[in-house]
């Protein structure tokens, strides 16, 4: 028989062509601009909390592609180091051409092998209680038992009553390998090394710094400018730079904070100012406290609340009086319309963007918005119009134009738990399906029509309490969830919000406990769980 080829009907538009080609082959997120590198971090994509001073939980490279499946034994890899290592920061290469992991938890530093991990040395917090592998095995096997009713929840309470020993929170790893720990005190310690050149030598304690006397209330959070100075700031509204050697600092006060040492609405955590801040190229520090945003800016050699230096504050809505929960994520960068996002006070939070430098002469103050200075404000009822209570403790993801937050409400509180201890279903409880919570949601600016807008809700997903990730260069955002009461990492495209894949990681040992989902340079996913680190590794099979 003989085939001849009909040619209208194959005869396609070039124009067409080309653009299903860039469909196909390139992921719409690399057409957004990133975070520039910060050139005395560490060489690598998460050298700090949220990967980078812009805290935009976004990276550049490739994570995972599936398909769903349940993940072997031989891919997941495990490494006990003891309780609350939320994140862990990837350094530069050493001269012996390895990376390695930096993290720390309550009671140890650990260093780990990048390729291997291995762990190769721990440094144990002096006066510190430890933490044995021993007793997380009883405590993983309680919870495997049974992660339901009274005596699940009671026993979720204690063991996070041990977060209440958690002093070393906020980390931060140079490009010279120093690891740098901020106590909730105002001590920052520098640790290194013993050889500099070898990755695998022993952590040694360098140099501390303990913040001025003025600078009162519990330290926040601690960040890096762009041309190589710390910043950290207090509850209290202080903020402080100082230089790596800790040889010199300067120090300023947030606007708006006087008398903010009795504006606390609850215990450590809910202090005026909750969170750290976020740093852009130009020296801007911005900082959320509990009714404003504030753009601090760093000269080079002075902190300042000038407007002339191009700093601002900007009120936000705040009716429950507690303030935002999140620590401010930027958007855009280079010709890009350029933001800060928060989540606002309000019982059902909104999402809020934030012109970052100047407000555009013809932008009209949006109605319901507080500050001629908001660019969108959006409530974020993950779909549901009737949604009226929604609060988060977590910064929202950005990447591109997208603002992604998810639901940590459980979906049951029974009726003997304060809904103050909600946080117990959430946290250790998180994967059982009476309590865990659903729904991802995510908002998109649209520099055309100069809006804020809903982008996608998924309301099938749950992530009961982890940082999502974004990977630009799958275009996929991360997360890690929970299906039939076992822990999975959860794949969704971030520009439709659908279901890609979906791992099924495991029992209570994988939970993820508050913890942010990281990308290694080789595209494995680690994260924290109660009692130690879990890395990723899918094979081809």
């Amino acid at each position: 028989m003989n085939v001849t080829c009909a040619k209208p009907e194959l005869r396609l538009n070039p124009l067409l062509i080309y653009i299903m080609l860039i469909a196909c082959c390139i992921p719409p997120l690399q057409a957004a601009n990133m975070a520039p590198k910060n050139p005395y971090l560490a060489d690598s994509t998460n050298a700090m909390a949220h990967n980078d001073p812009s805290q935009q939980d976004a990276v550049p490279h490739r994570g995972p592609g599936g398909p769903s499946r349940i993940l072997y034994s031989d891919e997941i890899e495990y490494n006990h180091v003891g309780p609350a290592h939320f994140g862990t920061l990837t350094s530069g290469i050493y001269a012996d051409g390895r990376r390695v992991f930096w993290g720390n938890g309550i009671d140890r530093i650990a260093k780990v092998d990048h390729e291997t991990y291995e762990i190769l040395d721990e440094y144990f917090f002096p006066g510190t209680e430890t933490f044995t592998s021993e007793r997380a095995e009883i405590s993983i096997a309680e919870f495997n038992a049974s992660n339901d009713g009274i005596r699940a929840i009671y026993r979720s309470y204690k063991e996070m009553s041990k977060l209440k020993n958690l002093a070393n929170l906020y980390t931060l790893l140079d490009r010279d390998h120093n690891y740098y720990i901020g106590s909730k005190t105002g001590l920052i310690t520098a640790y290194s090394d013993e050889d500099p050149q070898d990755s695998r030598s022993k952590i040694v304690k360098k140099a501390t710094f303990q913040l001025p006397a003025e600078a009162t209330g519990h330290m926040v959070g601690i960040s890096m400018t762009y041309d190589g100075w710390l910043i950290t700031i207090t509850e209290h509204g202080y903020v402080v730079a100082f230089n790596r050697d800790f040889s010199d600092y300067r120090m300023i006060r947030v606007k708006h904070s006087e008398g903010a040492q009795n504006k606390a609405t609850g215990p450590t955590g809910k202090g005026w100012i909750r969170n750290a801040p976020a740093i852009d190229q130009a020296g801007g520090i911005y900082i959320a406290s509990q009714d404003h945003m504030h753009k601090v800016v760093w000269t080079g050699d002075q902190l300042s609340n000038d407007e002339k230096d191009g700093a601002w504050t900007a009120r936000y809505l705040n009716g429950l009086g507690e303030g935002t929960g999140a620590t401010p994520s930027l958007m855009g960068f280079g010709s890009e319309d350029q933001f800060v996002v928060i989540t606002d006070g309000q019982e059902l939070m909104n999402v809020v963007l934030m012109w970052r430098n100047g407000i555009p002469e013809e932008w009209v103050q949006l109605e319901d918005a507080p500050d001629r200075r908001i660019a969108g404000q959006i409530a974020a009822n993950m779909g549901n119009p009737e949604l009226r209570s929604i609060q988060s403790e977590q910064s929202v993801v950005v990447a591109g134009y997208g603002a992604l937050v998810v639901n940590n409400i459980p979906r049951n509180i029974p009726w003997y738990l304060p809904n103050q201890a909600s946080t117990l279903l959430i946290s250790l409880l998180g994967s059982n399906p009476r309590y865990q919570p659903y729904g991802v949601q995510k908002f998109e600016w649209d520099p055309v029509a100069g809006q804020l807008k809903q982008a996608w809700v998924n309301s099938t997903i749950s992530s009961p309490s982890c940082v999502p990730l974004v990977s630009a260069g799958s275009s996929l955002v991360y997360l890690i969830g929970a299906r039939d009461n076992r822990w999975t990492l959860e794949a969704l495209n971030w520009g439709s919000g659908r279901s890609r894949f979906h791992y099924v990681i495991g029992d209570q040992r994988y939970n993820v406990l508050f913890s942010g989902v990281g990308l290694d340079e080789n595209g494995r996913i680690h994260y924290g769980t109660p009692w130690g680190r879990v890395r990723l590794s899918p094979k081809r099979r």
